[in-house]
């Protein structure tokens, strides 16, 4: 989930003045303009030009932070472990760097640069150190032993784009996105007490403002089930989820709006605060929003709020002073003359972190936090309601909680309901899932993930099951690189087994026609990733003088473009070598020819960045044996020179 929806503040942020980036070639200055106007992924690529002219420890860092903040663990994890190797990077730097890495479910590495980094940071917090480590142990032991929950991601309700906060009303399932809204023409560019604002684009995502969206579930195709909540909020700007009284006659969410009196300061970012207001339906139209009366948008966010069934208490979330964290649950009563007062902080579930979407069932509560013991991010956890106070919470565990962001959690009858997940193997950013607790008979997959050159078994790697159409689960290996998971007869699932500084290794595997109970044993093989050390792609031959890639060279090189693909940081040469045979300098311009085409096809047959892939011709320079100019030689020696490599340059 968005960090904007973590920090709870849905906001807008009032570009007074833009920049525009007119030159080809990008300066420092304009990529921290670009960092702090929020727009990160257009930062983020003038920072990776920058970064290869003067890799210094500054851009580095900012390319890092700009792929956190766009969510994209993957390529923070590499760049942070990039920071962490320069000389006088932050000791900060590694705990963040223990993040990614437990954002990417490498919780053994994660534990490891949590140790590392409370080491750097004297006097040591012992306390916290704990926390730390006891989140990564619960989580590793989590997912070796998942609940009896089948998570399932809702594909025609989800988009590209974010979508979350599903909830059950009347016949229909109600929920927010910022997919484009077709309900606008065009962006307009417009003045709302004085600020000069888009009011279809959301700056800090490039994405359409969060509005409300509906599906009936008797609708009889994919593209006619989504379409927008008949519902004016009085506003253009972001709508967040509802929460609807049991009779469905009144509706609170969570809104934004440009405040009367702003401070309107040239070139400024104002971050607007977010507020509740409620609907009551009359008929079949819903009646113009009422604020809540705690809204005070000059000084704090209230948000998430979830009204009870008989619509006489209000939970909500809000970071008002005097809390315990960054954002806590509240809750209020109604008076008979529909004030709301009688404000309590429930503080046996609030922590240091952030609380969010609160719901409540049967003398339950659900709730998400990133302050609690957890598997990272926003977890989903319970606490039951005694005597109108709450039990110690508990987590979900997995797999209903993820190593990323989980939350939006409901619940209704059979053990079903929805939650929101960020979690990797998704439609978009944010997804809405459906889950169903039930015992299932299943079957056993085993296997060790080994080192392909020692065949040693390598411990704390991470392996990927995933069911076709389904959601990846991931679990740790034990000091004995073994690992197991828990599978449904008649699927067809992906394996992949990772670990820093490793090539990954993928496999597959079919429960169809397999009656349980059974067990399956698969193994992997990764391969240490070598810097700088040349890798004969065996089987590349090429016709007399050509340069074209033949049917049996592609085999090969498919097999390059599965790591690059499963690896997507990595950044590799080709190079191409010719025997000595025939004149030095057409040697060397056949090879480069060689070499752009071996890249050319991996571009346009792979879809692989060029931008990491380096072409280089050799020509006769790089010889492998005696067999130079004027050398008499067999075939089968000069065949030993004509060959194609790669090279890892980075990962």
């Amino acid at each position: 989930m968005k960090k904007v929806l973590t920090a709870i503040s849905l906001s807008i942020c009032l570009l007074i003045s833009s920049l525009g980036a007119k030159a080809q070639s990008y300066s420092l200055k304009m990529a921290n303009d670009q960092y702090n106007l929020y727009n990160y992924s257009k930062a983020v690529e003038m920072y990776l030009k920058i970064y290869k002219k003067d890799p210094t420890l500054f851009v580095a860092e900012h390319i890092a932070s700009c792929y956190l903040l766009m969510r994209d663990f993957k390529n923070a994890e590499t760049w942070y472990a990039v920071v962490v190797g320069m000389p006088e990077s932050k000791t900060e730097n590694t705990y963040t760097y223990a993040e990614m890495l437990k954002a990417n479910s490498k919780y053994a590495e994660a534990r490891q640069q949590y140790i590392q980094y409370y080491a750097m940071s004297l006097p040591i917090d012992s306390v916290k150190l704990r926390f730390f480590t006891a989140s990564c142990d619960s989580a590793i032991k989590w997912i070796n032993d998942p609940t009896g929950t089948d998570v399932n991601n809702e594909q025609f309700l989800n988009s590209a784009k974010s979508d979350w906060g599903a909830i059950k009303y009347n016949n229909s399932v109600v929920f927010t996105s910022d997919r484009p809204n077709t309900q606008k023409e065009r962006a307009v560019t417009k003045t709302e007490h004085g600020v000069e604002i888009n009011d279809r684009v959301y700056g800090w995502t490039g994405n359409d403002y969060l509005s409300l969206y509906e599906s009936n579930s008797a609708a009889t195709s994919v593209a006619s089930m989504v379409k927008h909540f008949n519902f004016d909020a009085g506003t253009d700007y972001h709508v967040g989820a509802p929460s609807f009284t049991a009779d469905g006659s009144q509706m609170f969410f969570t809104l934004t709006r440009i405040p009367k009196n702003i401070s309107k300061e040239k070139g400024a970012i104002k971050t607007i605060n977010l507020e509740i207001y409620s609907s009551t339906k009359r008929g079949n139209a819903w009646s113009k929003p009422v604020p809540f009366n705690l809204n005070n948008v000059q000084k704090y966010s209230v948000g998430d709020p979830f009204i009870s069934p008989d619509g006489k208490t209000l939970y909500f979330v809000s970071n008002m002073p005097g809390g315990i964290g960054g954002t806590d649950i509240y809750s209020v009563t109604k008076n008979t003359d529909g004030v709301w007062s009688n404000l309590k902080n429930l503080k046996k579930i609030n922590t240091a972190g952030n609380e969010r979407t609160p719901y409540i069932l049967d003398k339950m509560m659900y709730f998400s936090s990133d302050g609690g013991v957890g598997m990272g991010g926003l977890d989903i956890y319970r606490s039951a309601i005694v005597d109108e106070d709450l039990t110690t919470p508990v987590n979900l565990a997995y797999p209903t909680n993820s190593p990323q962001d989980d939350f939006a959690y409901n619940r209704y009858a059979n053990n079903t309901g929805y939650f929101s997940s960020n979690r990797t193997g998704g439609v978009g950013s944010d997804d809405i899932y459906s889950y169903k607790e039930k015992a299932v008979a299943r079957i056993k997959l085993e296997g060790y993930v080994y080192n392909k050159k020692t065949i040693l078994p390598v411990p704390d790697a991470t392996v990927t099951l995933t069911q076709s159409n389904g959601s990846p689960k991931v679990v740790t290996t034990d000091d004995n690189g073994h690992f197991s998971y828990n599978v449904q007869t008649g699927n067809t699932y992906s394996l992949r087994g990772e670990r820093s500084g490793f090539l990954s290794d993928n496999a597959s595997v079919s429960t169809i026609g397999v009656t349980p109970p059974k067990t399956l044993r698969k193994n992997l093989y990764i391969d240490r990733i070598e810097l700088n050390k040349a890798i004969r792609i065996e089987n590349i031959y090429y016709d007399l003088d050509k340069s074209d890639i033949r049917p049996e060279a592609a085999v090969e090189l498919n097999k390059i473009i599965k790591i690059m693909q499963d690896n997507p940081t990595l950044v590799i040469e080709i190079g191409s070598h010719t025997d000595s045979r025939a004149d030095d300098d057409y040697n060397m311009a056949l090879s480069r020819r060689r070499s752009h085409a071996v890249v050319d096809y991996m571009v346009t047959t792979g879809d692989i960045d060029p931008e990491r892939i380096i072409a280089h011709g050799y020509g006769e320079t790089r010889l492998l044996n005696k067999c130079a100019n004027g050398v008499k030689c067999s075939e089968a020696e000069h065949q030993l020179n004509r060959r194609t490599e790669f090279t890892i340059l980075k990962y």
